[in-house]
């Protein structure tokens, strides 16, 4: 079913069925996970091997069941949508790959803020600061988010359909450039970072720690997949209104055309 019937037939309305009942499990997940972070999993306390001396994240631990997953969709999954459905539109050139970029690196952008702010939440007890201008890790992320933020700033502008998305793709490209730079900058620059290497590929965490991560992750995959089907639809319905008031226009400029021509006559 094309994308134009589909709305036609929910009166433009941006839910169905699927996608309240994938909104509805994503709620769920996210009280779920919220009582596991907060409530049922430990606080990250270790003993120095020498001193005997208690050390670790202490209950801070608790934001990276957060963080870590808003950090894998923020600064990747979108941006990464967002650059295939970018070359899907150059390719194609037709409107629903220019739409899902919109959405992903919309629905992108907030996500990537949220991990620069949150970050910086958890870094105040762990590292003794809120930010750290020197880290790669965190410099790279904040380019990426001015970015996203540059693409949809170039959106707002009052351009040519098809010049502005073309655009657009082009930005979305050039920002996804950035994400292999943002993955291996902890180990390509480690002395200018605070961002330990990755303890999830290297299995360093296990039990309810690792299953409370996995369940963030899945939910926040969850989130991110309701927010883009509603910001697509919204987006494409946002496109049928300025052709339909393009059709208004051009319909009242022949009538006002044709009146004249008649009243000459």
């Amino acid at each position: 079913m094309s994308a134009r019937k589909m709305f036609k037939q929910n009166q433009g309305v941006t839910s169905s069925p699927k996608s309240r009942l994938l909104g509805f499990a994503t709620l769920l997940g996210l009280v779920t996970l919220f009582v596991f972070a907060f409530f049922l999993t430990d606080p990250d306390v270790r003993l120095h091997p020498t001193t005997g001396e208690e050390i670790g994240q202490f209950d801070a631990v608790r934001l990276l069941y957060l963080h870590v997953p808003m950090a894998i969709i923020g600064p990747y999954l979108a941006p990464l949508v967002g650059a295939v459905a970018s070359v899907g539109y150059l390719i194609k050139r037709t409107p629903w790959w220019d739409v899902t970029a919109n959405a992903a690196i919309e629905v992108g952008t907030i996500f990537c803020g949220l991990v620069l702010v949150q970050g910086s939440i958890w870094g105040r007890p762990v590292w003794n600061t809120w930010w750290e201008w020197g880290d790669v890790r965190i410099m790279t992320t904040l380019i990426l988010f001015l970015m996203l933020l540059g693409y949809l700033a170039l959106r707002r502008i009052v351009a040519d359909e098809h010049k502005q998305a073309r655009r657009s793709a082009i930005v979305a490209l050039v920002a996804a450039i950035n994400l292999p730079i943002i993955n291996r900058s902890v180990e390509w620059w480690e002395s200018r970072t605070l961002h330990q290497k990755s303890t999830l590929s290297e299995l360093k965490i296990e039990d309810l720690t690792f299953f409370t991560l996995m369940m963030g992750i899945v939910v926040f995959l969850m989130l991110f997949t309701w927010l883009v089907l509603h910001r697509f639809r919204l987006g494409w319905l946002e496109k049928e209104s300025l052709e339909q008031e393009a059709l208004t226009a051009i319909a009242e400029r022949r009538a006002e055309a044709t009146t004249n021509e008649e009243e000459t006559s």
